[in-house]
């Protein structure tokens, strides 16, 4: 047996590929194909002898050559001598050979144990380990086993080994289902189907897939294609678990939509996300004894329970969201599988959006960017499917309604939601309520006592209590009064009662409930150093979940240590939470009160709005610096208003987009807070969306970008500002064009043009122009757009604007192109690019090579085309341009179709449709007329004719010209 070599290199086998010996990194020769088959007869056959005769009908079969055996002898000599200081694992007994080679030597050895550990791990539970052990074992395959072997033996193994491969595929793929990665598995199966078409197993897996995508017509197709396929090959029908799957497709069967989970075992294991997002419970929690053992003993069900806490009375700072989060982290071990949380914003200007939140909650639980779909029912239904099987604590804090909170709830067995309310949440059908008072006397004085002190309180209890009471015995108010005592050593509880007491006499118009948290309040506030006072008022103005610590110094005029020093001061009287490292917030009534003192106690006049300026200052300066950075050249920055505050700088691309997009809530936030400006302030937020045009792609983000953008036009309508209009609409036209909603950019656009043109602004003449061109194209209005893109060259060359040239001549290009000029399309394409690279890297070099592959595409020049797209793939998934990205995968989807390579055609296409929430439905439905063309040509005719249905029905409603195309297609298949 070979042993190791005093290196630690032994010989080392492979047959799942080429049949190769190596000894560490040095490949030996094993010989000629004869003999190298005789060494894999011998290797397949696990160490055991292999007589004279049956190696002789292994090699040759029924025509041995007459001297077979002396060859057999000859080829088992030269392999000793390849095998060198190893010759001995070849043995010769009983008048045969065989190979006796050490444990994991042979590559088929080492398959085989990771596919039992695959299968170990399975029933244990954890598919997702199970799934990364096939897809290792997978991974040791190197080709064709046994490649280019003779023989009868070796073509027989060659079968064995590649049907093994294939079940372990479809092990794979059922696993991948298991675990929810179904829109990621249609592509492979897709092909796996063209290329096995007969293999039921693998029809029965796409159905799926299909299915679990949303797209049940297809799914119904691929059963309507395997009937046929099956009916004229074999005379046989589909077997019963494909007609099965069928008839529970029609019946829209709840629990196919899940993914699936084998004897009822649970979906755990390491290998799942589990997130953690609880904020941290307060060490000096207090009382509600009687509220933690019901919220408790509710959540040890872990049945799917819905468990609403609300205010009695709906006040503020009864200590709701203390309470849920600290029975949260006492009924973590009920939820293994992870607990998520969100601040809803509920009592606030601008709750949070539940299609916002559930994105979150899926990327969370794993769910790549480019696999969560569009619209709140979309996402709330993969929510619930993603938690089937898990046991999963949502717990969603200071929520508006019921409304704001249904489609967030997980709804399955396992999984339960704890919500905070300041209203009682009745119309949540099923949720146990509870409604949460003030705390008791005794559980006040105890809270307060464990912030102050036992000893300060034990000699005052009666003047403790007084305090408490004037605290309106409010969870909030208390921490912050005690909070406020505890800094302040000199002071006796007797000193603070009598504060508490003064303020309440102030205050007297106030309701009771209302009172003593304001009193409290004013306590606090009124003992703040004036550094502390002014950063109190000045941080509370800004709308938003929340501040970074840079934005909030730009507030505060101040450096980032001066700023932060201030803010942990707040932190530490209680007056401002630490929601994260760098991150701040205020208790939604703290906010209320500091606007008020804002307003109150404003000094210098003008104060507030000064702040709130250089926030947008801030935010606008750094967004153009990260424009900038990822389209050098680019003359937006030369006219955006200017600024008189800084903002970060970054010099790495992927930092600044990291920024842009952590801070999109709080730079949105900040744009709608100046909706109803006028003048310089409202320019600059008009200008901020320019800047931050990404945004409007995010898909995340895209939503609450497009409601800025809305509010600012109607900004700029009522303020008579001209320019600021042409701005915001130009930034609509984007909007508009990305969703695929063409009439209203191009309304938008006609309007952003003329007022460019009375304003004598660049942006929208240019940037407007050169939308208007495209839409004209997509709609075919060629001649229009022709003149539409040469209006935003003429606009572009005059202001300088090199890159957005580049755009203008790619953009014409593509009417050329449509309109039968190749040889000029590609000259116009090749400038584009030309005066791309002039600039240093940027991704909108993508953008011209995109515009190159589809220009070449045309010449029919299909390699080139690919390398083209190619690149422009890989630059636009490195600059997270998602819409380019899939639409990139659609037009190597149309290179491969007209190469006749209809497999990969559908392998892009069907990448292409993964990435949802963005481009709108008419540019979906290019993607599904394409991936129906390569369906059909790879004989699964049912399934493309889904896809035309699907795409002329939006067509039809956009009255888009492509219709006319898809019906002549779907007039050339007959329905099944």
């Amino acid at each position: 047996m070979a042993g190791d070599t005093g290196h630690g290199q032994q010989l080392r086998f492979t047959v799942l590929g080429p049949v190769r010996a190596r000894r560490g990194r040095e490949l030996l020769n094993t010989g000629s194909p004869q003999q190298r088959a005789l060494l894999a007869a011998l290797l397949l056959r696990g160490g055991r002898t292999a007589t004279a005769p049956e190696l002789v009908d292994a090699l040759w079969g029924d025509e041995p050559p007459h001297a077979a055996l002396a060859a057999l002898r000859t080829y088992a000599s030269r392999l000793r001598k390849a095998f060198g200081r190893d010759a001995d694992v070849l043995v010769s007994e009983s008048g045969g050979y065989a190979v006796r080679i050490g444990l994991g030597c042979l590559d088929i050895d080492r398959a085989e144990h990771l596919v039992t550990e695959a299968e170990k791990t399975r029933a244990s539970g954890d598919r997702h380990r199970a799934r990364d052990l096939i897809n290792e074992a997978l991974g040791v395959w190197d080709g064709e086993p046994l490649a280019g072997l003779p023989g009868p033996y070796a073509e027989t193994q060659r079968t064995r080994l590649e049907e093994w491969r294939l079940s372990l595929i479809e092990t794979r793929l059922d696993l991948d289902l298991e675990v929810g990665s179904h829109a990621e598995a249609v592509s492979e199966l897709t092909a796996l189907t063209a290329a096995h078409p007969l293999r039921e197993r693998l029809r029965e897996l796409l159905m799926l897939a299909l299915y679990r995508s949303g797209r049940q017509a297809e799914a119904l197709a691929v059963y309507a294609d395997t009937r046929r396929l099956l009916a004229d090959e074999l005379g046989v029908d589909p077997c019963p678990e494909l007609s099965e799957l069928q008839q529970r497709i029609l019946n829209a069967d709840a629990d196919l939509a899940l993914p699936f989970v084998p004897d009822d075992r649970p979906c755990a294991g390491p290998a799942f996300i589990r997130p953690a997002q609880l904020p941290a419970t307060v060490s000096d929690f207090t009382g509600r004894a009687a509220f933690v053992d019901e919220l408790g003993d509710q959540l040890a069900t872990c049945d799917g329970r819905v468990m609403a806490v609300s205010a009695v009375a709906g006040i503020g700072g009864v200590g709701k969201t203390t309470l849920a989060v600290h029975v949260a982290h006492a009924a973590r071990h009920h939820f293994p599988d992870g607990q998520l949380y969100v601040d809803l914003q509920g009592a606030g200007p601008l709750p949070a959006e539940p299609e916002a939140v559930l994105g979150s909650f899926l990327r969370a639980l794993g769910i790549p960017d480019a696999a969560i779909p569009e619209g709140v029912q979309e996402r709330s239904a993969l929510f619930r499917s993603t938690l089937d099987g898990r046991r999963v604590l949502a717990l969603l804090d200071n929520a508006r309604d019921a409304a704001q909170v249904r489609p967030l709830l997980p709804g399955t067995e396992g999984c339960a939601a704890l919500v905070t309310s300041r209203t009682r949440m009745v119309g949540l059908a099923g949720a146990h309520l509870v409604d949460l008072d003030v705390m008791s006397p005794d559980e006040a004085l105890v809270l307060f006592t464990r912030i102050v002190g036992t000893e300060r309180v034990e000699t005052e209890r009666d003047a403790a209590m007084d305090v408490v009471a004037a605290c309106g015995f409010l969870p909030l108010a208390i921490r912050i009064a005690a909070s406020r005592l505890a800094a302040r050593r000199t002071w006796t509880v007797s000193v603070l009662a009598r504060k508490l007491g003064d303020e309440r006499r102030r205050l007297d118009e106030l309701r009771a409930g209302d009172l003593a948290v304001k009193a409290t309040f004013e306590l606090g506030y009124g003992q703040l150093e004036p550094g502390q006072a002014r950063a109190f008022r000045l941080l509370g103005l800004a709308d938003g979940p929340d501040i970074s610590l840079a934005a909030a110094a730009a507030v505060l005029d101040l450096d980032l240590d001066a700023t932060e020093e201030l803010l942990e001061s707040l932190v530490d009287t209680s007056l401002l939470e630490s929601a994260a490292p760098g991150r701040y917030r205020y208790h939604d009534l703290v906010r209320l009160y500091a606007r008020a003192c804002a307003e109150r106690d404003e000094y210098p006049p003008g104060e507030g709005a000064a702040a709130l300026s250089r926030l947008l200052d801030f935010y606008l300066a750094t967004a153009a610096g990260v424009y900038v950075l990822e389209r050098p050249g680019d003359q937006l920055l030369a006219h955006l208003t200017p600024t008189s505050h800084p903002g970060l700088v970054f010099t790495d691309q992927a930092a600044a987009a990291d920024w842009l997009f952590a801070e999109a809530g709080c730079l949105l936030a900040c744009v709608r807070q100046h909706a109803s400006a006028t003048g310089d302030t409202l320019r600059r937020a008009v200008d901020l969306l320019l800047a931050a045009k990404d945004l409007a792609e995010s898909g995340a983000d895209s939503r609450l970008y497009e409601q800025a953008a809305t509010a600012l036009l109607a900004a700029t309508q009522a303020a008579g500002d001209a320019r600021a209009e042409g701005r915001a609409r130009t930034v609509l036209t984007h909007v508009h064009s990305l969703a695929g909603r063409f009439g209203q950019a191009d309304e938008h656009a006609l309007h952003a043009v003329l007022l460019g043109r009375a304003t004598e602004d660049p942006i929208p003449c240019g940037y407007a122009s050169n939308n208007r061109g495209i839409i004209a194209t997509y709609q075919h209005r060629y001649e229009d757009a022709e003149a539409y893109i040469e209006q935003a060259l003429e606009c572009f060359r005059a202001d300088g604007n090199r890159p957005c040239e580049a755009s203008a001549l790619s953009n014409l290009a593509r009417v050329h192109l449509d309109t039968g000029r190749i040889d000029s399309a590609i000259e116009l394409v090749e400038q584009a690019i030309a005066i791309y690279r002039e600039n240093k890297v940027s991704w909108r070099l993508a953008n011209g090579l995109y515009s190159y592959g589809m220009a070449l595409t045309h010449a029919r020049r299909f390699d080139e085309a690919l390398r083209q797209l190619d690149n422009a793939l890989s630059i636009f998934v490195d600059n997270r341009q998602r819409l380019w990205e899939a639409m990139t995968h659609y037009r190597l989807a149309e290179v491969h179709l007209a190469a006749g390579r209809p497999t990969a055609a559908a392998h892009h296409a069907e990448q292409a449709l993964k990435i949802r929430g963005i481009g709108g439905e008419w540019r979906r439905s290019n993607i599904l007329t394409v991936l129906g063309r390569s369906l059909d040509a790879l004989g699964q005719p049912g399934r493309a004719r889904a896809c035309w249905t699907e795409a002329l029905a939006v067509y039809e409603q956009l009255g888009a010209p492509e219709a006319t195309e898809v019906r002549r297609l779907l007039s050339l298949v007959p329905a099944a």
